[in-house]
């Protein structure tokens, strides 16, 4: 029995050994962009960003506390992002889906939606495909956003369809 126990703690003492090593090498894995501002490097971590907005030839990186301007194109950044769970919803927006809190239908075919700390964008009509991503298990229907777009469209005399125009 005590070759058993020492075995035993001898592998507790090996593991404990290892454990810090182990966490070295899981935080070199978290990804993280540098950038520079104002004379300094920032590191940040993808999954603290809660949405990134165009703005001119810049674009803003929000997070929940602050945001940083940086000189890139949204093209870019989106294109980076893509596979931290960041989805467009607009030509100048994109969110990280994990701060998505709520989706709201506009009557014009767009979307509202809201994120974490209450900020809102609106999704247009153009980019509300990309919101299927959002939910890998939708609950209760399965009709959130019609695969056809005939809340858009309507029919011409001959048969073809067209646009809806929405007066404001």
């Amino acid at each position: 029995m005590s070759i058993v126990v020492r075995d035993a703690s001898e592998e507790t003492a090996r593991l404990m050994e290892a454990f810090p090593q182990l966490q070295g090498l899981a935080r070199r894995n978290e990804p993280r962009f540098a950038f520079k501002e104002k004379g300094k490097i920032l590191f940040i971590n993808p999954d603290d960003v809660v949405a990134v907005q165009a703005e001119g030839n810049y674009v803003s990186l929000w997070r929940e506390s602050t945001s940083h301007l940086l000189r890139e194109s949204i093209s870019v950044v989106a294109e980076k992002l893509e596979p931290y769970g960041f989805i467009r919803i607009h030509r100048s927006v994109l969110v990280n889906t994990s701060f998505v809190e709520e989706i709201r239908p506009y009557p014009t075919g767009e979307y509202g939606l809201r994120v974490k700390g209450g900020k809102e964008f609106t999704v247009t009509r153009t980019y509300k495909k990309n919101l299927q991503s959002l939910a890998a298990l939708w609950i209760g229907s399965s009709t959130f956003f019609p695969a056809d777009d005939s809340s858009d469209t309507g029919v011409n005399r001959n048969g073809s369809r067209r646009r809806k125009s929405y007066k404001t």
